[in-house]
């Protein structure tokens, strides 16, 4: 039988030594507890029996039972990832994975907002009690800084600066200051001086934004929060806290915002992540130019 402990080796690994975000082990993890479970169904009972055709089978195995190239790619790079792992700590001589080779995925545009869509969006939260004003306020920074959401709900109270309208976001060891446009700061304000001292279950909770419980918000709930005021402002794409992420880097680049300054609000380690907004501010034009030009 597979001796399961690699995977536990690998996590720790991962966590400890290459400080990879929780999102990101929790994806590899998945990816090779999977492949385990394919290879173990097969009674391979050593890690170093696992040869190049039973990777080719797995990949295989994937496409017939409906996997996305894009969702197969990133299982190929998790399981090059774990080998690379074993043969660097002396568990394994050879990576079953070299030369291996998948269908390289079409990458789309994400998909953004207008203006007009987000202005419709953050005028849905009602100031009228506590969950409006702190709705508003998620909303307000959530677009004034291109955050991630999983940043978003980790941000404590004292991660806000008012006076200098800044943000401090931190993801894995890194930190990032990021500035605040006037109508964000005046959401936030109104929240942390008049709301949020209200909503806590405890008074020495750190965390900037809390649910009705008064604990920690959620991905899972402010997910809920973006479903709901999407439906509220009759808004017909499909809208994800991480559509507000994208309208912010390209209404930026709109406005003239240069990729290196973008690439540090958004904590982009690679530039490259930053230059496909570049490319979708683009099809923005093309697409402006063939609705509007007489002769397109």
């Amino acid at each position: 039988m597979l001796d399961s402990a690699y995977i536990s080796l690998f996590q720790t690994y991962l966590a400890e030594e290459k400080r990879a975000s929780k999102n990101t082990i929790s994806s590899y993890i998945r990816d090779i507890t999977q492949f385990w479970a394919y290879i173990g169904a097969k009674n391979i009972e050593a890690v170093a029996d696992i040869s190049r055709s039973d990777i080719e089978g797995y990949i295989d195995w994937m496409t017939k039972n409906g996997k996305s190239t894009a969702t197969v790619s990133r299982s190929v790079a998790s399981l090059k990832c774990f080998f690379t792992f074993l043969k660097q700590t002396g568990r394994l001589n050879t990576s079953p994975l070299t030369n291996i080779q998948t269908v390289k995925t079409v990458k789309k545009l994400p998909q953004i907002l207008t203006s007009r869509e987000v202005e419709l969006l953050l005028e849905q939260p009602e100031c009228t009690d506590p969950k409006g004003y702190r709705d508003k306020a998620m909303l307000e920074l959530l677009y004034a800084t291109g955050i991630r959401v999983s940043e978003l709900i980790a941000l404590n109270k004292d991660d806000v600066n008012l006076s200098t309208g800044l943000i401090c976001c931190r993801s894995s060891d890194k930190e990032r200051m990021i500035p605040l446009y006037p109508a964000a700061i005046k959401a936030l304000s109104d929240y942390i001086n008049h709301v949020r001292n209200q909503m806590l279950a405890m008074p020495n909770e750190p965390a900037l934004f809390v649910n009705m419980s008064g604990e920690r918000m959620s991905r899972q709930g402010f997910w809920k929060i973006i479903k709901h005021y999407q439906e509220k402002a009759h808004i017909d794409k499909e809208i994800t806290p991480h559509t507000l992420r994208h309208s912010f880097a390209a209404h930026l680049l709109e406005n003239g915002a240069d990729l290196r300054s973008l690439q540090e609000m958004l904590g982009h380690a690679d530039i490259s992540s930053t230059q496909v907004y570049t490319q979708l501010v683009k099809k923005q034009l093309k697409d402006v130019y063939n609705k509007s030009h007489p002769r397109a």
